[in-house]
């Protein structure tokens, strides 16, 4: 693993110009033109990658792009790898590894989220606060290296705080509306059931995706900075009749986007 992971970022370090980012990014579904407001882009597909999966679902396009972000130099993931898929653990989330390897030290991750808050509507953004594993199988479980992070790390403020509270500076100063809330990660690729969705939210749920969580215990394992949103692109309970689609999912995701482009960027700038 270790040998996989400096080989990779061994080898985008020879085809990047430049120097390498100190912010990392992770566009999920829909959320892909945020990569338009980059600047001196440079791209790399993923599967010109050694040792990168590639991406399948509809509206990841697999690329790797460096380029400058609020003026910040960055490296975006467009698109990201799922555990329904057909990955494991260890392939969803060898990105990130790569990206500590490089030098990143702060991750920002953004989905599409299926919202059960009742104050929600679609086309809003949550900041993400916290979240709640339901994956069958944890990205850390097997042997631990030492040298990517300890053997059972904390995970008591996965997304910082710090970093929070600059959004809500952003939202306020830019009049955005913003929701907080805990983010659901479950395994897919079936959207959730009503019953699924009351479940979720008594056991303390906002928003629930089928990514997102496992990137995230990665990157604190490596002790990197985490900010993450979810654009709320359906609602589901046992009151809501509407079935959800992938193909809304994405309408509402791109709907959503300058939102997220804004806030990031005002982010991006002030960290």
């Amino acid at each position: 693993m270790l040998q996989k992971i400096n080989e990779t970022a061994q080898w985008i370090r020879n085809h990047v110009e430049g120097e390498m980012p100190g912010i990392g990014i992770i566009l999920g579904t829909g959320l892909g033109a945020l990569v338009d407001h980059i600047e001196n882009k440079q791209y790399i597909a993923y599967k010109d990658i050694p040792n990168f999966p590639v991406s399948t679902v509809e509206g990841h396009s697999g690329n790797l792009i460096f380029g400058t972000l609020g003026g910040r130099r960055v490296m975006a993931m467009q698109g990201r790898f799922h555990y329904y898929e057909g990955y494991d653990m260890k392939q969803v989330t060898f990105p990130v590894r790569v990206m500590k390897a490089l030098g990143i030290e702060t991750l920002f991750v953004s989905n599409a989220a299926g919202g059960m808050n009742k104050e929600f509507k679609v086309g809003d953004v949550m900041i993400i606060t916290d979240h709640i594993n339901l994956f069958p199988e944890n990205p850390l479980r097997g042997k631990n290296y030492e040298e990517l992070g300890p053997r059972f790390p904390a995970m008591t403020e996965p997304y910082d705080k710090a970093l929070v509270a600059i959004a809500d500076a952003v939202a306020a100063e830019k009049n955005i509306r913003v929701m907080h809330g805990v983010y659901v990660g479950t395994p897919g690729p079936t959207f959730e059931t009503p019953a699924e969705y009351e479940y979720f939210r008594v056991i303390g749920g906002d928003a629930v995706g089928m990514s997102t969580v496992p990137e995230v215990i990665v990157a604190r394992h490596a002790s990197m900075r985490v900010f993450g949103v979810s654009v709320i692109t359906d609602l589901g309970g046992k009151d809501i009749t509407e079935v959800p689609s992938h193909e809304e999912v994405q309408k509402a995701a791109v709907k959503a986007q300058p939102i997220v482009v804004e806030l990031m960027k005002e982010v991006i700038l002030r960290v």
